[in-house]
């Protein structure tokens, strides 16, 4: 099989309508192969009883349902949190995770192979960027977790684009995965019950909120000062705070969407009372909730996250100030559920790389 085979998950509902009807096939064969992919979520052509043998015959020949292989996975000892590391068809690879939560099931997916954004304490954003995903990418890895759960009788209930790159540098294929995930004909996931998350590229903030859709919005902020952010969040030279949140303003005033404000923790560095009182400032008059992270350790960032007498002291200020807040369960650290810290493993040739037993 071809670098060049037609990647089937890259197809919308009307490019797989046109595909079919170019092999003569009646309009109605879109619908099913459609049901087949996101509502059975079918391995195979094989499984697509319902299409003609002739027909699952040419769509194996000339096209292919496999754009993820897992090569390892790592699993937390309570079994909530599961990590994959998977191959795409051109040999790279990725990291997406599944966390299963009292009443949620929850994918994070990535969007890029690496990341261009340079955040030091992120273990992608130490990797560089090698490449965008296509839509197909992205959508494959909700689909292999939904097939996991299936599995097990279980179903996702949850989508975050908060995995490996920064979607909104990959706007339009983002925006075409986040499209078939929701598709009420398909995979059928609200929403609003998708999240986006972003370190602030503001142009494309104002494109989203005029996209029609009913996504949350997570940016990634770590620091209410543009001295700090320079520091910690690189981008915030080219988009200093004061136009992000003006963006952010503006996506909450066309969306009516609550925006979510992500702090990671670092201690020394952004735990402070200072940062807490700016971030009110910055914030109060927003329609917004701040998730405090606790940070995920690194092996190339040498700073620790914040000890519990910090947390506590931070999300004091807030309770003050009336800013809403959540303090994240970290999941996952023990099976190194940070952005990029499973591919850093398996590219260093760490014990325990390889494919699931």
């Amino acid at each position: 099989m071809t670098d060049d085979t037609l990647r089937v998950y890259d197809l919308d509902r009307e490019e797989l309508a046109s595909y079919l009807a170019n092999l003569g096939e009646p309009s109605y064969r879109a619908h099913q192969v459609w049901e087949w992919l996101y509502v059975h979520l079918a391995k195979s052509f094989e499984q697509m009883t319902n299409l003609p043998e002739s027909l699952r015959g040419r769509l194996a020949e000339e096209t292919t349902l496999q754009l993820v292989e897992v090569v390892d996975t790592l699993r937390s000892a309570d079994g909530r949190t599961r990590k994959d590391l998977l191959r795409l068809r051109d040999g790279e690879t990725i990291e997406a995770v599944l966390m299963r939560y009292e009443r949620r099931r929850t994918a994070c997916l990535s969007t890029q192979v690496g990341c261009a954004m340079g955040c030091p304490f992120c273990a992608t954003g130490q990797m560089g960027f090698r490449r965008n995903l296509s839509s197909g990418e992205i959508v494959a890895q909700a689909v292999h977790f939904a097939r996991v759960l299936q599995h097990a009788g279980d179903s996702l209930t949850n989508v975050v684009l908060m995995g490996m790159g920064e979607p909104l540098a990959n706007y339009e294929a983002s925006l075409a995965a986040i499209r078939r995930l929701s598709d009420p004909a398909g995979f059928r996931l609200g929403q609003r019950h998708i999240t986006l998350s972003t370190v602030g590229l503001v142009p494309e903030i104002h494109r989203l909120a005029g996209e029609g859709l009913q996504i949350t919005l997570a940016v990634s902020l770590h620091a209410a000062t543009d001295d700090l952010r320079n520091q910690i969040v690189p981008i915030n030279r080219r988009y200093p705070l004061d136009p992000l949140i003006d963006a952010c303003a503006a996506y909450v005033e066309q969306t009516s969407r609550r925006i979510s404000f992500e702090w990671a923790l670092i201690k020394g560095v952004n735990d402070g009372p200072e940062q807490a009182h700016a971030l009110a400032n910055r914030i109060q008059s927003l329609l917004a909730h701040v998730n405090l992270i606790l940070l995920n350790p690194s092996p190339d960032y040498q700073r620790e996250g914040s000890n519990r007498a910090h947390v506590r002291a931070f999300a004091a200020v807030l309770d003050q100030l009336g800013v809403p807040y959540t303090i994240r369960v970290r999941r996952g650290t023990a099976i190194q559920a940070g952005c990029g810290q499973l591919r850093q493993r398996s590219e260093r040739g760490c014990p325990g790389a390889g494919p699931e037993g």
